[in-house]
This record gives structure tokens, sequence and C-alpha cells, in this order.
């Protein structure tokens, strides 16, 4: 049961909003940042009638685990146990919200926008590491949002095209309305929105990647921080061009019984996600066209070109021991931060409580300070590093480099920062581990 909370009311310019007083700082959860209908791009919000109860969290994007959760395989269930267990959540269509986290009388504070992973297919801002108590704490305004995810999030179809001039990546496109939003509105929390960090794991992280390769989005934000995604995955998963996709689309309205676009918009959720199921026992190449693709908009040319010319921003980049691929998320991660002068770690501190070694994502509850609400052992070297990537963080929001007082020394674009067991650390990536890591633990299981 959670712990009982004071409620406080925060008068802004776009209305009136009840949120809560954790103890630690204010909390407002839901808050609608846009709207949008089905293969809809987002309408940003920028008003609410009357006071605005922020009390409870939002509904997330309807997702396939939500309905075909007995179908998940082991590693999905692994996730499941580390992040979403016991935990209510609901599902709506409209489900672009954030949740917000202020610190105590803050005035010009350091923004962290978070993205979620999951596989551009599932996700939700409220799972249990995504608490932003503890940034704030430090003095950083920090915000979850939500963002529509698989055939919700990136349907392609000549229609969108023809509607809107462009196709696809709705969710990518939700991601940019949030900073829009942010940008606006963040400083009616006390936040600045001049500068906004994006934060994401995965593909949240490769998400604000391919924000920074745009020039368009130039002055949006100020710095980037990606974990388990810098880089990009390697060419063979590369965003295609939108019209590439079109026949997989086909494919797929046909399997959920729909044979216009139209009749597609308005097919219960239910069809749309046995229809997942049904073409992902048809094809192996799901995961390649529920993905964002090139729409000469957000994504204005191939990945591989845009990449030679990202936004100067200052980047901040992380992977783990035990990362998906982690030789070559080790390898594509330093590649890109040294030419770029990127911030670079590298997480070392294997998970207590089985032997997954340090797994994808295992480093989100250390970087938001959430250790104490999972069911693994952590001991006193984990809450210490979980500490020190707090600092590092928040150093990097307020200023675009992570080092502060007490903190060991952290260089930018050559080697890594090592976090261990023995310390943290400027060090070398012990490839050798990843390899074997790799090749003998693969991805978490339970």
């Amino acid at each position: 049961m959670e712990e009982s909370r004071e409620q406080s009311v925060l008068r802004t310019p776009l209305g009136e909003i009840r949120g809560l007083d954790n103890g630690r700082c204010l909390e407002f959860r839901g808050v609608p940042f846009a709207k949008a209908g089905r293969f809809e791009y987002a309408q940003l919000m920028d008003r609410w009638d009357g006071l605005l109860d922020a009390t409870a969290f939002g509904p997330g994007c309807p997702q396939n685990r939500a309905v075909h959760e007995h179908l998940e395989d082991p590693v999905r269930r692994f996730y499941k146990r580390e992040y979403r267990e016991g935990l209510p959540f609901t599902y709506s269509e409209d489900c672009l919200n954030l949740n917000i986290y202020v610190p105590y009388g803050a005035k010009n504070a350091p923004v962290i926008l978070f993205f979620y992973g999951g596989g551009f297919d599932s996700g939700l801002n409220w799972e249990s590491p995504f608490d932003g108590s503890a940034l704030a704490e430090r003095g950083a305004v920090a915000v979850f949002a939500n963002y529509r995810v698989g055939p919700l999030g990136y349907l392609t179809h000549e229609e969108i095209q023809s509607r809107y001039g462009r196709d696809g990546n709705f969710g990518l496109d939700d991601q940019l309305t949030a900073i829009r939003w942010v940008k606006q509105h963040i400083g009616a929390f006390g936040g600045d929105g001049e500068k906004v960090t994006l934060l994401g794991q995965s593909a949240g992280a490769i998400s604000v990647q391919y924000l920074c390769l745009n020039p368009a989005h130039g002055g949006l934000f100020r710095h980037a921080a990606m974990l388990s995604g810098g880089g990009l995955f390697p060419k063979f998963a590369l965003p295609r061009p939108a019209e590439s996709t079109h026949a997989y689309w086909l494919q797929f309205m046909e399997l959920a019984g729909c044979n216009t676009f139209q009749e597609l918009k308005c097919a219960p959720l239910e069809n749309i996600f046995d229809a997942v199921e049904r073409i992902k026992a048809l094809r192996k190449d799901t995961a390649y066209h529920t993905m964002p693709v090139i729409d000469g908009n957000l994504l204005p040319g191939p990945v591989d070109r845009l990449i030679r010319t990202p936004l100067s921003v200052n980047y901040l980049i992380g992977f783990t021991n035990n990362d998906m691929y982690a030789p070559v998320m080790a390898h594509i991660g330093q590649k890109f931060g040294r030419k770029n002068g990127a911030w670079i770690y590298y997480f070392d501190l294997d998970a207590p409580g089985d032997d997954n070694r340090a797994f994808h994502s295992s480093d989100l509850r250390y970087i938001f300070g959430t250790l104490h609400k999972s069911w693994r052992p952590y001991g006193p070297r984990d809450y210490e590093a979980s500490a020190q990537m707090l600092d590092y963080l928040v150093n990097f929001a307020r200023t675009g480099n992570p080092n502060g007082p007490g903190l060991p020394p952290w260089r930018a674009g050559r080697g890594v920062l090592h976090i261990g067991p023995e310390g943290t650390g400027m060090g070398r990536v012990a490839y050798g581990k990843l390899i074997r890591n790799m090749l003998t633990k693969g991805d978490p299981k339970a």
C-alpha cells in the first residue's frame, strides 16, 4: 500500500493543478501534454479546465503485453518481475501524459525529461524504477513521459502520408511534442525551459539519438543522455523508408480483419493485438517494422548519414556488462562518444540476487535512486554507486559536465568511467568479459 501523502495545489498559466507532497518533493502525476486520435499526430495541450487532479498516475499506451501477457517469453517475464510486478497499470489511447517531480522552492531548475525503453512496442512512465524524487532532492525537475508504442506508435500507411505529408513515427512525434510542452510550460513548475536534458534508455535512448539527428530540433534541448542505446544499432536495424514498410502493415490490416485504413482506425483494440500475435507467428521481422522510419520529417534521411552531423549538444552515454549484444553496444557507443566528446560510462556492477550480471537496463534503478523498490538485496557499494550516478546526472543537466565536488573525476571523449564493484574511476572496457557474458549469459531470464 502506498504511504500517505499530502496534497498540494499549484497555480499555473495552464490552470490550477493538484499534486502530492511526498515528503521529498512535489509530485504531479498523469499531467496531459497532448491529445491524439488513433493514427493521428499529437496536438499540444496549452490549458485545462478547472482544477486538474494530478494525484494518480495516468494510463499508458495500449500494448501487446497488456492483452497477451500469457504469451510472453522468459525475457519479458524477467522484466515484468523486475519492473512491473504488482503495479496496477491502466491503458488507454488517451495516454499522452507526464509525471513531474519538482524540488521544493524550485526556480529555474535544470530539467531532465525521460523516455522509457521497451523495444518500441511496450513501456510506461511509472514502472518501478521511474521515480524522480531523488533527482528533485538534488535540485532538478524530473519529468517522465508516456508515448505511443507498437502498432499505435509506428504503423505506416499511404493514407497517413496523403493526409499529413509524412508517415508513421507517431511515438517519436509524441516525444518531440513532450519536449515542446516541457520547453514551453515547465517554468510553471519551477523548471528552466532553456535547460532541458533528454534522458532515454534502450528504445528511449535510440529515440533520443534520432531526435538529435534533425537540425530542425536545434534549441529545443541542451543536453542528451543515452543509456544502452547510444550510437545506434548496427546497420541491419537502421530505420527504413516509410513506404518500404507499407506491405507489412497491409498484411497486418488483413489479419486484423480490416479492408480499409478507416476500418483499422475504428477497430477494437483486441483485433489489433490479436493481429500482432498472428503476424509475429508468420513473420520474423516485426521488430524492424515496429520502430521509427525515415519519414522526411522527423527523420529526414538515412540515419547512418545523419549521424555524421548530430546536433551540437552535450552527450552522455552508458552501457552495461551484459547489455544487449554488449560488445557491439560498447563499440558503437564509444565510437559516437569519441567523435562527439561525450561522457561515457561502463556499468560493471552485477545485480545481486541471480546470475544475470549487469543485465540490460540494470543501471536504471541506480540512476534514479530506486534500489530500495527492488526485490534484489542491494548492498552498500550499490547505494554508493547510485548516489554518484544521481549526482553525475544532475550536474550534467545543470552544466553539461557531470563532474562535481566529491565525485571521482570523469573525462570526456576518451576512455570510460568504470562503475564497478571496487569503486568508480576512469578505466577501460573489458571486451573479453562482455563477449563471455554475451555468449554464456545472453538476455536476462528468471
